[in-house]
C-alpha cells in the first residue's frame, strides 16, 4: 500500500507539473549581464525588450489557438562556459523552459549546447559565430552569420580594398571566436595571394599588456593588422599599437561592435574597420523601422547585439506560434522552416541551422561607426 501511495503521489506531482507548465510559456534567456562582456549583454537585453514590446505587449503568446502567459527567465552567464552550462541545466531541469535564447558567444555556446541537445530543448543562440556551435545537433540554431564567412569578408577587404599583401594577426588563443576568425581570415587571405607574415597570440581575456606582441609586429613587414578579439581587449590593443608606433590599418570582427570600444581605445580606433551583422545606416525599410523604434525607446542607435537578440526572439516567438505546441521537436521543426523579413534581411536557415544573411563592414570615424559596404554570402 505504501508503494502504491508513493507511486500515485509521484504521478500526481508529474501531472501537476505538466499542467502547470502547459499553462505558461517559459523562454530561457542566457546573457552576460555582469563581467567583462556585460556591454554585449546590455545591448542584447534592449533588443529583446523591444521585440517583446512589439510582438507580445500583453505578455501572451498564441499556442494552438490558446492565449498563454509568456515569461522570460534570465540567467547571467558572465560570458563563462561553466556558468553557461549550469544556467542551461537550471533552465531545463528547474524552470522547464520550452526554448532557450542565447548565449551570446562561441565558447559559452559550445559548452552549453550539448545539454540542450540531449534534453531536446530548442536553442537560438545570439552571436556565437564559430561553425561548431550548430554542429552540436539539430536543436541548436543561431541568429548570426558564421566565422568562415566573416573571416573571408575581412580577408577580401584587406586584400582588395586596402591592397594589403602581407598581414599580421594578434589573437586570443583562449577564445574560440578569436581562434576561428584567425583561421578563416588566414585561409582566405592566402588563397587570394596574400601572406600572413606574423601571428602573435595571447592566452586569455585577462591580459592587459600587449607590448611584446606589438614590438614583434612592428618589426615585421606587415601591411595590415587583423585583431579578431572582443571590444575590451581590442580597445586596449588599438591604444597600445598606436603608442608603439604601429601605423598599419587595423581591422577586426564583430567583437568590436560596441561604443565602449571607443572609450577604451581613446581615439586610437580612428579609421579601423570591422565586420558586423548590422549597421544603423542601413536603408532597407525593415532596418530603418527597427532603428527608429530603437532610437525612440533608448535614445541610442542599435548595434549588432541588439539586432540579433531582437531577431532571435522574433524567430522563437513566431516558431512557437507556428508549431501550435510546446513540444520541443515541433518548435525545432518550426524554427527550421523560418522565413522572416527582419532588420538584417530575410532570414532562412540552411541545413546546418545557420541563417543565410549578409555581413556589413563599418569604419570608425570621429568616434562613431560609418557604413562602408554590405557583403552578401
Amino acid at each position: 500500500m505504501r508503494r502504491l501511495l508513493l507511486a500515485l503521489g509521484i504521478l500526481g506531482t508529474f501531472l501537476c507539473l505538466g499542467a502547470w507548465a502547459a499553462d505558461e510559456v517559459r523562454i530561457g534567456v542566457v546573457l552576460p549581464i555582469s563581467g567583462q562582456a556585460a556591454m554585449y549583454g546590455a545591448y542584447c537585453k534592449t533588443g529583446l525588450d523591444l521585440a517583446l514590446k512589439e510582438l507580445a505587449p500583453d505578455m501572451t503568446i498564441d499556442v494552438g489557438g490558446k492565449k498563454l502567459p509568456l515569461k522570460l527567465i534570465y540567467e547571467d552567464n558572465e560570458n563563462k562556459p561553466e556558468i553557461t552550462a549550469n544556467a542551461y541545466r537550471k533552465l531545463i531541469d528547474q524552470d522547464e523552459v520550452a526554448v532557450i535564447i542565447g548565449p551570446e558567444s562561441s565558447s559559452t555556446a559550445l559548452a552549453a549546447g550539448p545539454i540542450a541537445q540531449s534534453a531536446g530543448i530548442p536553442v537560438v543562440t545570439i552571436f556565437p559565430t564559430n561553425p561548431k556551435v550548430t554542429q552540436i545537433g539539430d536543436y541548436i540554431f543561431r541568429a548570426c552569420f558564421i566565422d568562415p564567412f566573416q573571416g573571408s569578408v575581412m580577408a577580401k577587404y584587406a586584400y582588395n580594398d586596402l591592397n594589403a599583401r602581407k598581414a599580421a594577426i594578434l589573437y586570443n588563443n583562449g577564445n574560440d571566436f578569436s581562434k576561428g576568425l584567425t583561421e578563416f581570415f588566414t585561409r582566405t587571405f592566402e588563397e587570394l595571394g596574400g601572406k600572413v607574415v606574423i601571428v602573435e597570440a595571447y592566452g586569455g581575456s585577462d591580459i592587459r599588456d600587449f607590448n611584446a606582441q606589438f614590438n614583434n609586429i612592428k618589426a615585421s613587414d606587415a601591411e595590415v593588422l587583423f585583431m579578431p578579439n572582443t571590444y575590451f581587449e581590442s580597445g586596449l590593443q588599438m591604444h597600445q599599437a598606436r603608442a608603439a608606433g604601429i601605423t598599419l590599418p587595423l581591422i577586426g570582427g564583430d567583437g568590436w561592435d560596441t561604443p565602449d570600444l571607443v572609450t577604451i581605445s581613446n581615439g586610437a580606433e580612428e579609421g579601423a574597420a570591422y565586420s558586423c551583422a548590422f549597421s544603423h545606416e542601413s536603408t532597407t525599410p525593415q532596418a530603418q523601422k527597427f532603428v527608429e523604434a530603437y532610437r525612440a525607446a533608448y535614445n541610442d542607435v542599435p548595434n549588432s547585439n541588439a539586432v540579433l537578440s531582437y531577431e532571435a526572439f522574433s524567430i522563437v516567438y513566431k516558431a512557437i506560434e507556428a508549431a501550435g505546441s510546446l513540444d520541443g521537436a515541433s518548435i525545432r521543426d518550426a524554427i527550421a522552416k523560418t522565413k522572416l523579413e527582419l532588420p538584417s534581411g530575410v532570414i532562412e536557415f540552411d541545413e546546418e541551422r545557420n541563417p543565410k544573411k549578409p555581413a556589413v563592414i563599418v569604419m570608425y570615424k570621429g568616434g562613431k561607426t560609418s557604413y562602408v559596404t554590405t557583403v552578401n554570402p
